[in-house]
């Protein structure tokens, strides 16, 4: 038997037998994932999640007697001492999608859209292993502070100190551990930008808002800056701001060939908060938020 480091205890739902056999074939690859077993259904899941206390579970929608969605509301309200973290692995998991959305809100972790072509399973096998690796680096539970406002900034809740983050090419699991280390007093605004297309943000708003004591939503014209608040650039759309804090949302031409662009967000926020700002650039390629993070440090050296 092999040695293992650390130990993730991995089960897998999915009716096909042919689903079940080689996803367990690909993650009991990695040393450090025993995969405890595998269920038909639902049904079969809950049962064997009670029974067997796995950290993760991949689980597809589509089952009979009990679909994934069925179980993830189950989940929800069980009494189980232990509740798994849950990867949707699904051909109707696509980013953006209603039935992603859906299953965010009732507790999923993350998602990963199956190939329709079943030959190719084996093309996930990294990121399968790599989506569960980061989950069990995750917290729990999270305890969040009421809603801000978002329409109309009150003298209590106004950000008066903000927190830019740009991201792109692997920015959406950093910014997992990142949100998800902010506390709830965090005493700041946050505002993203994350390259992504349009019909994407909305789902990682919510992920996000699932997995940090902050809240996070997906900005929309007028939104405001509030204290424990993250508001997100939605795809296709660059994100600026007025002087009052106020969210613009413009379908001007891509910057560094990307809209939303983190440039443009980090100008308008420099122009009208200067030394209020705290610019942090993650992960991914080219040029992007280099000019908006030197504005930020530039109003920060002449105070």
């Amino acid at each position: 038997r092999r040695q293992r480091q650390m130990c993730i205890r991995d089960s897998i739902v999915d009716d096909s037998v042919f689903m079940r056999t080689i996803l367990k074939d690909i993650i009991s690859r990695d040393p450090e994932i025993e995969v405890l077993g595998t269920a038909v259904d639902g049904i079969d899941a809950l049962a064997k999640i009670e029974r067997l206390e796995p950290d993760i579970i991949t689980l597809d929608i589509e089952m009979p007697r009990m679909n994934g969605i069925e179980v993830l509301q189950k989940l929800r309200r069980s009494p189980f001492a232990k509740k798994p973290k849950v990867l949707m692995l699904s051909s109707l998991t696509a980013e953006g999608g209603e039935m992603t959305l859906k299953a965010i809100r009732l507790g999923a972790s993350d998602f990963l859209l199956k190939p329709t072509d079943l030959r190719k399973v084996r093309t996930i096998e990294e990121d399968v292993v790599g989506k569960i690796k980061h989950l069990v680096t995750l917290p729990d539970e999270i305890v969040k502070k009421p809603t801000p406002g978002t329409t109309s900034a009150t003298r209590s809740d106004k950000a008066d100190t903000l927190v830019l983050i740009g991201s792109s090419a692997g920015g959406p699991q950093m910014l997992d551990t990142l949100l998800s280390m902010f506390p709830a007093n965090l005493g700041a605004g946050v505002v993203i930008t994350q390259h992504m297309p349009v019909g994407f943000t909305r789902s990682l708003a919510e992920r996000l808002d699932s997995l940090s004591a902050l809240h996070v939503k997906e900005a929309a014209e007028g939104d405001q800056l509030h204290r424990g608040l993250a508001l997100l650039a939605p795809g296709g759309h660059h994100l600026e701001f007025t002087h009052n804090g106020s969210a613009k949302l413009s379908l001007r031409p891509s910057v560094h060939g990307v809209r939303p662009a983190v440039d443009v967000t980090l100008t308008s926020l420099a122009e009208h908060f200067g030394d209020r700002c705290v610019a942090v650039i993650m992960t991914g390629m080219g040029r992007d938020g280099t000019n908006g993070a030197a504005l930020i440090h530039l109003s920060l050296i002449h105070i």
